[in-house]
């Protein structure tokens, strides 16, 4: 049996395989933080990635957004403190696993060409595309679980994601997170019944959806209908707070995790516009966590 993630030392952390930290996700009754981070910002201080801050913040697990899987770079980690003079290195994602001891993963995006869009296609790097030399380059670089989203205005599509899904699972081999926080750029619904089940279908160990109050015209009972079938199917839920409201006041993220948690999300997600509000991760980890396991998490020491 597994620890449960939110009580678990990062030497329990780091031998978990898939199946483990799914478990010990499912373990935490729905206390587990996961913090968005884009590792091409400067780090708000020299010498110290965004990454250990959240840690710090009360993150359980760690997301890195914008992260070029061709071109390894976390800038804060040494010889990449900024971005001119960074040198890229296979290593440095455990690397950074052994600075924050937690579970670490990597959005990649599904792009989809033929998407209807509703603004300006936003065009990224191959490395952070979802595809199969991608998924590959993810599991040689050691992370644990890849989440499958877009990024605003980059267009994707439920059937991108579907596809990418089937791609993690045949070449990733790790914990596969899958769905849109908003609708990315893109003109089509954020999620349906028949989305969610084709997600199932296609292999996703995790279901993404907007958290409680964060998308225009999604409703508690849509999302609480969405995490039932989920759980119904034998997979777990994440709610994500990705439109920007992640740096709002800290009542609204209290209200946000609360009704996330009445909902029954395994996981909630806060976004990367935090990054001078580290304080938000605090409040959201201690709203359903209570301080007990708040001050536990940022207290215990990596070399535990």
């Amino acid at each position: 049996m597994s620890t449960r993630l939110i009580s678990a030392t990062a030497s329990e952390i780091s031998k978990m395989n898939k199946e483990e930290l799914l478990t010990s996700i499912k373990a935490s009754e729905g206390r587990v933080v996961l913090s968005e981070n884009v590792v091409m910002h400067e780090p708000v201080e020299d010498g110290i990635t965004i990454s250990e801050m959240t840690k710090a913040s009360g993150a359980d697990m760690i997301l890195l957004n914008t992260f070029d899987t061709l071109n390894p770079i976390i800038l804060g980690m040494p010889d990449q403190e900024n971005v001119q003079n960074a040198i890229p290195r296979d290593s440095v994602v455990k690397e950074l696993k052994e600075y924050v001891g937690r579970p670490l993963g990597l959005n990649l995006e599904p792009v989809d060409l033929k998407a209807e869009m509703l603004e300006t296609r936003l065009e990224i790097p191959k490395g952070r595309q979802a595809n199969e030399e991608t998924l590959k380059r993810a599991k040689e670089l050691g992370f644990d679980f890849v989440c499958l989203t877009a990024n605003p205005g980059v267009g994707t599509s439920n059937k991108a994601i579907t596809h990418a899904i089937e791609l993690a699972k045949k070449y990733f081999g790790g914990v596969i997170i899958a769905g849109k926080m908003h609708k990315a750029g893109g003109n089509e619904p954020i999620f349906t019944e028949q989305v969610v089940k084709d997600y199932i279908q296609a292999g996703a160990d995790i279901l993404l959806l907007p958290s409680v109050g964060t998308v225009w015209g999604i409703r508690k009972e849509d999302l609480k209908l969405a995490v039932d079938l989920a759980h119904d199917n034998g997979i777990l839920a994440m709610s994500a707070i990705g439109t920007s409201q992640e740096s709002s006041q800290p009542d609204i993220i209290k209200t946000m995790a609360l009704e996330n948690k009445e909902i029954g999300f395994d996981i909630q997600h806060i976004g990367d516009a935090q990054r001078n509000r580290f304080e938000n991760i605090s409040e959201l980890k201690q709203a359903i966590s209570g301080y007990r396991h708040y001050i536990a998490g940022i207290s215990r020491s990596v070399k535990r």
